[in-house]
């Protein structure tokens, strides 16, 4: 499975204000087997990106460039990025990646030479995540454990099963599927251009190969509060599968499993510190309590497992409870901003479409 790769593989970046995150990823693709040529797309930034990518070129001759200077109606701007430099690569497999994920040493090849083994022409990783702050502990695991239930690996990796979905952090697909599926000018218009692209694979009969990835990359996602509220705004509808009674649903779980047992935890204790209870009413309060703890210690313990599962860090679990109304607010935010038709993403607008991604 380490059979020699090189020059097969053109990595694809799109990168639009990347400045803090543009180099390092450069760096960690540089340093893999089996990388015939680096191509970043510089969709019209104005910061330091397109500075930060003529120093590198000095060091990695593989490295190409490409600057994007206006975006073509009904296009979303990644979209519009990964096809302009599909274009123009050249290898036999095609790593679409961003700006904000780093490769771990070997990554490339031992996956390149895993899909090969497994025969698959798509595989996806859902990466590790970097989450320093409060806000990304609560809500980003949080939301990727959602996202393992929708979309479970298994299924997705099921040839039988008609279940697509694949990550836009690490996508590696072979160049005729790519090609045959009409990459990303097929989905050109969609805002989960990632699980589009897999549905048209595995509807042309393609093996798809999704894996938890923690192993072999990593995604700081969000370095603003403000960029977090409005990339999960833009997605967590469509990766809903468009459906307002599946975001119902979804905020229906959040409520029962998290947000009520903490409740109703919270509100016992807060009885018998404040005396508010009389005698009589002492063992049923009690009998709450101890019900409330054990639905509690439950939740934390299984979402712990799905974190473990996920290859993210399990502390984010006592973060669970502050996390779980956030992620409540944003699907119902996302289904809001999808009702209205427009998105907004890296200062761009987006028309959007029902979109029913992931769904059967």
């Amino acid at each position: 499975m380490t059979e020699e790769i090189k020059g097969r593989v053109s990595v694809m970046i799109p990168a639009r204000n990347e400045e803090a995150n543009i180099e390092r990823a450069v760096r960690s693709v540089a340093a893999q087997r089996g990388v015939r040529e680096i191509i970043v797309v510089d969709d019209q930034s104005s910061d330091r990106t397109g500075a930060i990518l003529e120093n590198l070129k000095g060091e990695f001759p593989s490295l190409r460039t490409i600057r994007i200077e206006s975006l073509p109606a009904g296009w979303m701007g990644k979209s519009h990025a990964l096809a302009s430099a599909a274009r123009m690569a050249k290898g036999d497999w095609f790593l679409f990646t961003d700006a904000d994920t780093g490769h771990r040493p070997e990554s490339l090849s031992t996956l390149v030479a895993r899909a090969e083994h497994e025969g698959a022409d798509l595989l996806s990783l859902s990466p590790g995540q970097r989450v320093p702050t409060w806000w990304e502990k609560a809500v980003i695991p949080l939301i990727f454990a959602g996202l393992a239930r929708r979309f479970k690996f298994e299924e997705v990796s099921d040839p039988r099963s008609n279940v697509a979905a694949a990550n836009g952090q690490y996508i590696l697909i072979r160049r005729e599927i790519y090609q045959q599926s009409g990459g990303h000018e097929a989905v050109r218009g969609d805002v989960l251009d990632d699980v589009a692209l897999a549905r048209r694979v595995k509807s042309l009969g393609g093996h798809i190969l999704f894996l938890p990835g923690a192993a072999w990359a990593e995604t700081r996602m969000y370095r603003t509060f403000h960029e977090m509220w409005q990339g999960w705004t833009k997605n967590l509808y469509a990766l809903c599968g468009g459906k307002m009674t599946n975001i119902v649903d979804e905020v229906a779980r959040t409520f029962l499993l998290d947000f009520l047992p903490a409740a109703a935890l919270a509100s016992f204790i807060s009885l018998f510190i404040l005396e508010l209870w009389t005698p009589d009413l002492s063992m049923w309060i009690s009998m709450g309590a101890f019900v409330s703890l054990s639905a509690v210690s439950g939740r934390l313990w299984s979402y712990r497992r799905e974190l473990g599962r996920l290859g993210l860090d399990s502390r984010a679990a006592k973060y669970l409870f502050l996390g779980s109304p956030m992620y409540a607010v944003l699907l119902l935010n996302s289904a809001r901003a999808h009702a209205r038709g427009r998105v907004t993403w890296k200062g761009r607008e987006y028309e959007t479409r029902n979109s029913t991604m992931g769904e059967e």
